[in-house]
């Protein structure tokens, strides 16, 4: 297993991260249904943890909506390892997207 950690500010208020952020994992389970086999996700309070499933593989991590960032942490299977900048890029844009 390989980790990763992407963090990225905000000007929102901590509600509203949160919110965006919870929308847009609605959004990704129904999206790419077909190509995720599992996605399960658990909020306390501005904290999450999640578990994704896709191609036999999982990931796991933690998202924590802080007042002024967001930040994800995941631990990818070893198999994922020669694709961690892809997919740091891809989750770093995504937030900056998603918080702007």
């Amino acid at each position: 297993m390989s980790g990763l950690i992407v963090s990225v500010t905000h000007r929102l208020s901590q509600d509203e991260a949160l919110r965006r952020i919870q929308v847009t994992v609605t959004q990704t389970k129904a999206q790419y249904s077909d190509k995720i086999n599992d996605l399960r996700e658990s909020w306390n309070g501005y904290v999450g943890t999640f578990l994704v499933s896709a191609m036999n593989q999982q990931a796991s991590g933690t998202v924590a909506v802080n007042p002024s960032e967001v930040t994800v942490q995941i631990t990818l299977p070893l198999l994922a390892f020669g694709f961690q900048p892809m997919i740091e890029s891809r989750i770093r844009d995504m937030l900056t997207r998603i918080l702007a």
